[in-house]
């Protein structure tokens, strides 16, 4: 009780002369000016912090960052973070929910970072431990939504990283805008056809095989695919049985690495059934990493955009090395190139499964 008295003394004494700013939940909140400790809590919230170079002023993490050892450049760039004091588990099932209270006050934060918390949460919170704490958001949930730059934005103005915030939004939408340009002159080349595309094993609450798919997909939806799962949902995620998957048939099908393991089961129990898929019979399965692990690594969505470009429009992308164009992601957005460590976890990004190899085959 007394260092939850104290240190709730403290923090008040530290935010006594501080300005107001809006955070995403349209709350006002007082901040102090230039903070040097901060911490974050929820899904993403610490990855934003990242790419705005401002890892140096995090003084706790949540447990779940470092428990959960894959798919998160942020935390492959900086490990560092994983030997700071836990404020809380974390992790999807801590949403909306209070952190270790006792943990939190004892690394004395002078604002608290969340996200994926709603606004009054987020003020019960504040009130109760005499911290600023700020909301942000990533937009609609596991999607690429610009309305992140936002909270970008935001974090860098208190953090007196303004410039920094504005490169990185500026980085994303250029690179965006570069896909979508690339594509578009890969489809107007004379005797162009589409081909149709699905996309098997994202990541929903879990991981899952191959009938787990998404519209939109940020990657697919830059490059002007044809998404297959567009013809089942518009609004996210979708499980699709074999004899669906089977009507489908594309062109070309792409696994997210999230489910790559559970894929390679499949085969091996249904040889036949993945050999009867055109995409797996000429050849044409390749693997993408997952962009959706604590809320949207939007680094990866790039890099998985450019990767899947060289796969539709190889013309159009011909000048473009996937490998050396994920480390020059990597290093501007988390600060370090984490291919790589990306690649140990998951394989070369573009692969074609060699469990796929003698499927279909008698």
């Amino acid at each position: 009780m007394c260092l939850l008295t104290c240190a709730v003394a403290l923090a008040a004494a530290q935010t006594a002369a501080a300005r107001s700013v809006t955070d995403a939940a349209g709350r006002q909140v007082e901040v102090p000016d230039d903070p040097s400790r901060i911490v974050c809590l929820g899904p993403g919230c610490l990855r934003l912090l990242a790419f705005l170079e401002a890892t140096n002023r995090v003084v706790g993490i949540e447990r779940f960052e470092i428990a959960q050892k894959t798919g998160r450049p942020y935390r492959l760039a900086h490990p560092e973070l994983l030997a700071l004091p836990v404020i809380g588990p974390g992790g999807p099932k801590s949403i909306n929910q209070e952190p270790d209270l006792e943990a939190l006050l004892a690394v004395k934060p002078q604002v608290v970072f969340t996200s994926a918390m709603d606004g009054p949460v987020a003020q019960a919170l504040q009130e109760k431990i005499g911290i600023p704490v700020v909301a942000l958001s990533y937009g609609k949930f596991a999607r690429y939504d610009p309305k992140v730059f936002d909270s970008l934005l935001l974090a860098g103005t208190i953090l007196g990283l303004g410039e920094r915030a504005r490169a990185v939004a500026d980085f994303l939408k250029d690179a965006e805008a570069d896909v979508r340009a690339r594509a578009a002159k890969g489809m107007a080349r004379s005797g162009f056809r589409k081909p149709t595309v699905y996309v098997g094993g994202t990541g929903f609450r879990g991981t899952h095989g191959l009938g787990s798919t998404d519209n939109p997909y940020a990657p697919l939806d830059w490059l002007g695919a044809d998404n297959l799962a567009s013809r089942v949902t518009d609004d996210g995620h979708a499980f699709i049985d074999r004899e669906q998957l089977l009507a489908f048939d594309p062109d070309v099908l792409f696994i997210d690495a999230a489910g790559l393991s559970l894929v390679a089961d499949e085969a091996a129990r249904q040889p036949e059934f993945l050999g009867a898929l055109r995409a797996v019979r000429q050849g044409r399965t390749y693997v993408l990493y997952p962009f959706t692990n604590y809320l949207t690594n939007l680094d990866t969505i790039v890099v998985d955009a450019y990767a899947a470009g060289k796969v539709l429009y190889p013309e159009a992308f011909a000048d473009v090395d996937a490998v050396q164009k994920a480390d020059v992601v990597y290093t501007f957005l988390v600060g370090k190139p984490v291919y790589a460590q990306m690649a140990q976890d998951f394989g070369p990004l573009g692969q074609k499964p060699a469990f796929l190899g003698d499927c279909g085959k008698k």
